[in-house]
C-alpha cells in the first residue's frame, strides 16, 4: 500500500496520544464513501481497529521496515 492509494493521508507518528485517534477520527467523518484514509503510525493501533469496526468501516494494514505502521481505511461496501 502507498500513498497513491490514499485520498487523505495523516502521518501521526510524532504526535502524542490521543492525538492521532483525536485526527483520524475527523478524518473518518470527512471521508467519501469511495475514499479512502491511510494513516501511519508508530505502533498497532488497537483502540482505532475497534472505533472502525464499530463505525461501519474496513481497513488493511501494513508494515514497513522502519517499523512504521500503514492502516489504510475505507467504508465497508
Amino acid at each position: 500500500m502507498t500513498r497513491v492509494d490514499a485520498d487523505i493521508v495523516i502521518d501521526a507518528r510524532g504526535l502524542e496520544p490521543p492525538e492521532p485517534m483525536v485526527r483520524s477520527m475527523e478524518a473518518l467523518g470527512q471521508l467519501g464513501s469511495a475514499q479512502k484514509l491511510l494513516v501511519l503510525l508508530p505502533r498497532e493501533p488497537y483502540p482505532l481497529y475497534r472505533a472502525l469496526e464499530i463505525n461501519g468501516f474496513s481497513w488493511q494494514t501494513a508494515y514497513r521496515p522502519d517499523g512504521t505502521v500503514e492502516v489504510l481505511i475505507q467504508h465497508k461496501q
